[in-house]
């Protein structure tokens, strides 16, 4: 739960309670991107605030969904006053809110976005793995899921504004592919190679981390799926080649059609994603120090 500032204070204990609960997420996100456009206008900067402002709108999107979802399973919109404890902090703007504009970019603004989403995908994994029915657990699987796929769209329109940042002539070569069983066994290495200098309770996380690897690699799937890599190749930093993993598994998910194959993907990149939080918050040497693999 490494995404997480903090864990919840609690479980949850009936669907209105949880439906509660997502509307306020999806309010917040929205009203804080919205905020973050109005002041982009102010600033001069009508590109940036229409990221943001689609970004709100998304959001508004989703908690119309909650809302629905809610209605149509309980019979009532979504009440706040059904909310048990306080909300672990799920939205960070990392500064956004208060940055010049120069300083920032599309990419900066959807990367944000990515990692709010991967927090409140943790929230709901660790919603459904402490809950107490199998009701709630279903349906908190289903919002982990919900944001599992805000991450992949979010995720492939970084790429895409960072690929329209870098067209220019002197952009170095072009992306090519790889099987992520490669990447699997690239990260299992790098990982392997960091046990003996991590701290005693570190070890233990790393070498279950590269056994994991080790083991998706042995699998079909991520043999048989060959994904783009950044033209600069395979980044050498560990906690870089983690984002890429966790990129590239949901980019294979946008592409398969088969339903089987689309959970076992959905599986890895939501392991992806958990390994990704661990090694960002417990690894900060390697956090500060690494090249971030652009995507």
């Amino acid at each position: 739960m490494s995404l997480l500032k903090r864990e919840p204070a609690g479980s949850v204990k009936s669907l209105e309670e949880l439906f509660a609960i997502a509307a306020a997420m999806e309010q917040e996100a929205a009203t804080r991107y919205a905020e973050i456009a109005v002041r982009m206008r102010q600033d001069g900067d009508p590109a940036l605030a229409e990221v943001f402002e689609r970004l709100s709108a998304d959001e508004r999107g989703h908690l119309a969904s909650v809302v629905h979802r809610s209605e149509r399973s309980k019979g009532q919109a979504p009440d706040p006053v059904r909310i048990p404890w306080e909300l672990p902090e799920t939205f960070d703007d990392e500064g956004v809110a208060t940055a010049h504009p120069r300083l920032l970019s599309a990419y900066r603004a959807l990367s944000m976005a990515v990692r709010n989403e991967e927090r409140a995908f943790a929230f709901w994994s660790y919603v459904a793995a402490h809950a107490q029915s199998a009701e709630i657990q279903k349906a908190a699987e289903a919002m982990a899921h919900e944001e599992l796929g805000h991450v992949s769209i979010l995720r492939r329109e970084r790429r895409n504004a960072f690929h329209a940042a870098r067209r220019q002539p002197d952009a170095q070569g072009a992306d090519g592919m790889i099987d992520l069983a490669t990447l699997e066994r690239r990260l299992a290495g790098k990982l392997e190679s960091l046990v003996d200098q991590a701290s005693p309770q570190d070890r233990g996380r790393l070498a279950g981390f590269a056994e994991e690897a080790r083991r998706h690699a042995d699998e079909s799937d991520p043999a048989s799926i060959r994904v783009t890599v950044p033209g600069q190749g395979i980044p050498d930093d560990p906690v870089a080649l983690a984002e890429l993993l966790a990129d590239r598994y949901l980019e294979a998910g946008d592409s398969l059609n088969d339903d089987a194959s689309l959970a076992r993907v959905q599986e890895l990149a939501g392991r992806a994603i958990a390994r990704l939080a661990w090694l960002r918050s417990d690894l900060p040497e390697l956090h500060d120090g690494r090249a971030r693999a652009p995507d």
